[in-house]
């Protein structure tokens, strides 16, 4: 994937967001950590607020289970539309003319249904990969490969 001089890369997945800037060129590469973000992570005990309920025979023609909330899949959903929405308030402003953003398969998914046209404007490409624990010269080089 060709990743000109200055195009911002996210690397993210529901919990950490990595932005990163190439100084290099396109044969080149060379990215600089810009910013990072990380959610804590909340155990789903301590996120549930009420045990799974029961849904009652008039709307279902039986009694049966709910299951529960998962609350980790619902705050990486959230995380990812907050990453999402910083991408859009940069474009915004100008910060970047190329974008590329490496996820998760799912949390690109969700990335997706929240990209602004400014932001899809400056998309370069996209890597359904998580890289979000790898070090920065692995990320240049699944980036290059892809």
């Amino acid at each position: 994937m060709k990743m000109p001089h200055n195009s911002v890369v996210l690397v993210a997945d529901g919990r950490k967001m990595l932005f990163l800037r190439n100084e290099g060129d396109v044969a080149n590469p060379n990215l600089v950590v810009e910013r990072a973000v990380e959610q804590e992570d909340t155990a789903n005990r301590d996120a549930l607020t009420a045990p799974a309920g029961r849904k009652s025979a008039s709307q279902t023609g039986a009694g049966s289970a709910m299951g529960d909330t998962d609350f980790h899949q619902t705050e990486e959903d959230r995380f990812a539309a907050d990453a999402t929405d910083l991408l859009k308030r940069r474009a915004l402003a100008h910060e970047f003319e190329s974008l590329i953003v490496v996820a998760p398969p799912r949390t690109l998914g969700e990335m997706r249904k929240h990209y602004h046209k400014e932001v899809t404007d400056r998309l370069a490409g996209e890597l359904a990969k998580d890289l979000t624990n790898h070090p920065i010269p692995e990320i240049e080089k699944a980036l290059l490969e892809a």
